[in-house]
């Protein structure tokens, strides 16, 4: 146990998310310095109940949350060209069809 996690009087640190609705996704809210699970999730309880409706609530210590080191993430690049899955290209659409328009009616013009 590290010594971010653990206070010198006993108390961890834990991070509470909650979620608004069933199809909302999962936020994280605040940290609390609690002595267990069951005392932090009374705290937790106890200040949304105040606050706000919602759905459900996590509480987690804090080393119990493992984020990936700054060295891999250049891993998360996608390894793969697959650009067309992108939208970008869809920007210019109107100016693409607008040229596409006068083309037709200049060919509209010569064979009529």
């Amino acid at each position: 146990m590290d010594q971010q996690s653990k206070e010198s009087n006993g108390f961890f640190v834990f991070e509470v998310f909650n979620r608004k609705s069933p199809s909302a996704h999962f936020t994280h809210q605040f940290s609390l310095l609690a002595p267990n699970h069951e005392i932090a999730m009374a705290m937790a309880r106890e200040n949304f109940l105040r606050r706000e409706a919602c759905d459900n609530i996590w509480v987690v210590k804090r080393e119990h949350i493992h984020e990936m080191p700054p060295e891999e993430r250049q891993y998360l690049e996608r390894l793969d060209n697959k650009s067309y899955r992108e939208t970008k290209g869809y920007g210019d659409l109107q100016t693409k069809w607008r040229l596409h328009k006068e083309r037709y009616e200049q060919n509209q013009l010569k064979d009529g």
